[in-house]
């Protein structure tokens, strides 16, 4: 649409209505402009409800306004933040009924490696201010883990180093989950990966690691940058198992360094941190049971020798006994009169007693224990009588409660319990031994599967000649006689030249597609 400039307002002027305008504007921008990028430093950031993203890119002298929609979000690449240099990919576009220009944000990059490096301070500053680099929030690693969780990318060497220094120093079980380490779907992965492990149940299908540790090789700032997002960092701060971070080389420092429980330099060092040595511990073993030994040995020497020093030191057996076998004499010697003495002593007493005793005094005093004794018969009898008929009472009582049926119906409900629980544990048992069963028959089709058995009734074959296998036509041509095993049996034939045309081989049968095993899920190794 041409606009005609005319020096003197009037009739020849084209007229426009506000919404013509303002879609003549919007085509301008759009077809002038199109797809721009643009530096600046972000201010204010909106995320509204409908998920919507609203922020400003402003300089010293200008404020430009940018608009990411809910469904163009997830590819921004990363969220932005106030005061963060950055550099915005997008279309440029205007609002025609609100006479406004603006961003439509489609990518956003950190403008430069030292913006990089003042958001990471700011967010390490923030996690620092929340308490999560506190050491005393750190959990001490296991000594010898039972079950060892890796969080990394199965393409690299970092999962090859760690496997080959962990089975060198002590071999444990390790479970991996495969990670992007690098890009945009690095951070929420390995937040996943972390949180998962996490919520595996000790001792289920899939154990629960014992110690976790998230690995990567080298590289630059950009590509470290996901595990300086800040959802790696609280995943690995929430982590209940203890977790060993191996990111980068050792003068690569990244957030998840600092919240881990323990930091290793390079991935080698950090399954060196995971395990000890398993040869070390064999040779220490060996000395302490050498020192244990030799202390044992010297404490049985130091003892004798204190023994025998002891035993010299005493007297002999013969002086020890000389004092009481003297004592022994004289006591011995002044026991006969002393015995005389005592018996005199007691007939005289005796005869002074016996003096005062009459056969009437005794008869009275036997009347008066016989009264005594009658008296005490008397009242023993109802006593007697009286417990008999409590005790008979008791006894007629209990009878009465005591029912016969009652014993017989207990009983019967044992005998049942007991056939319940015997039906049960015969099902129970015939249940185990099915499954055994069925895990050897699995087992055995395994086996059968990966022999090379299975792989002849396919349609192969086994050349062997002298018992050994052959497996160039070289060898074959030189052999002079050749076995070829099929799957129903041998052939054996004479030497073959290296002239004759090999028949072509039958196509191999189409084998069904595998699925594919998801990224975010364990495997165990």
């Amino acid at each position: 649409m041409d606009l005609i400039d005319s020096p003197v307002p009037g009739s020849n002027t084209p007229e426009f209505t506000v919404s013509e305008i303002g879609g003549a504007v919007k085509k301008l921008v759009e077809a002038e402009l199109g797809w721009v990028r643009v530096r600046g430093e972000v201010g204010r950031v909106v995320l509204a409800r409908s998920g919507h993203l609203y922020f400003d890119l402003k300089d010293d002298r200008s404020v430009l306004s940018c608009m990411t929609w809910k469904g163009q979000v997830p590819g921004l690449g990363m969220m932005p933040e106030e005061g963060m240099e950055v550099v915005a990919e997008g279309k440029m576009t205007a609002s025609g009924f609100q006479s406004k220009f603006g961003l439509n944000t489609q990518r956003l990059a950190v403008a430069g490696e030292g913006a990089l490096m003042a958001m990471l301070e700011k967010r390490k500053k923030a996690l620092e201010a929340e308490g999560l680099f506190d050491p005393a929030r750190k959990k001490p690693l296991p000594y010898l883990p039972d079950i060892i969780g890796v969080v990394t990318s199965l393409q690299g060497a970092v999962i090859r180093d760690i496997l080959h220094r962990l089975r060198d120093r002590f071999p444990r079980k390790v479970l991996i989950w495969p990670v992007a380490v690098q890009g945009e779907k690095c951070a929420p992965e390995v937040a996943r990966a972390i949180a998962g492990f996490n919520a595996l149940t000790p001792g289920g299908a899939m154990p629960r690691p014992d110690l976790l540790i998230v690995a990567r090789g080298g590289g630059s700032v950009e590509d470290l940058w996901g595990f300086n997002e800040e959802i790696v960092a609280r995943a690995a701060a929430a982590s209940d198992i203890p977790l060993i971070s191996a990111v980068g080389h050792e003068t690569d420092t990244t957030l998840i360094d600092f919240v881990s429980d323990q930091r290793a330099p390079t991935p080698t060092a950090a399954a060196e941190l995971a395990v000890p040595v398993r040869h070390e511990l064999a040779a220490w073993l060996d000395g302490q049971e050498g020192r244990m030994a030799q202390a044992l040995s010297n404490g049985l020497t130091r003892r004798d020798q204190r023994l025998r020093d002891l035993a010299r030191a005493l007297p002999r057996p013969d002086s020890l006994l000389d004092v009481p076998r003297q004592r022994l004499d004289s006591r011995s010697e002044r026991l006969g009169p002393a015995l005389m003495a005592g018996v005199q002593r007691r007939k005289v007493r005796l005869s002074d007693v016996s003096g005062s005793l009459r056969p009437a005094t005794l008869m009275r005093g036997l009347r008066a224990e016989h009264k005594r004794m009658q008296d005490r018969a008397a009242r023993l009898d109802p006593a007697l009588l009286r417990a008999v008929r409590v005790k008979q009472d008791d006894l007629k009582s209990r009878l009465r409660r005591f029912r016969p049926e009652m014993l017989v119906r207990e009983q019967d409900q044992r005998v049942a319990k007991l056939a319940s629980v015997s039906a049960r544990l015969a099902e129970a048992a015939q249940r185990q031994i099915t499954g055994w069963r069925g895990e050897i028959d699995a087992a055995e089709r395994l086996r059968r599967t990966l022999g090379y058995e299975a792989t002849l009734e396919r349609g192969f074959a086994v050349v062997r000649s002298g018992g050994s296998v052959i497996t160039d036509s070289a060898t074959a041509s030189e052999a002079k006689n050749l076995e070829i095993q099929f799957a129903d049996g041998r052939v054996t034939l004479g030497g073959v030249s290296s002239d004759t045309p090999a028949k072509p081989d039958r196509p191999a049968p189409r084998r069904a597609p595998t699925k594919k095993k998801p990224s975010g899920q364990g495997s165990l190794f």
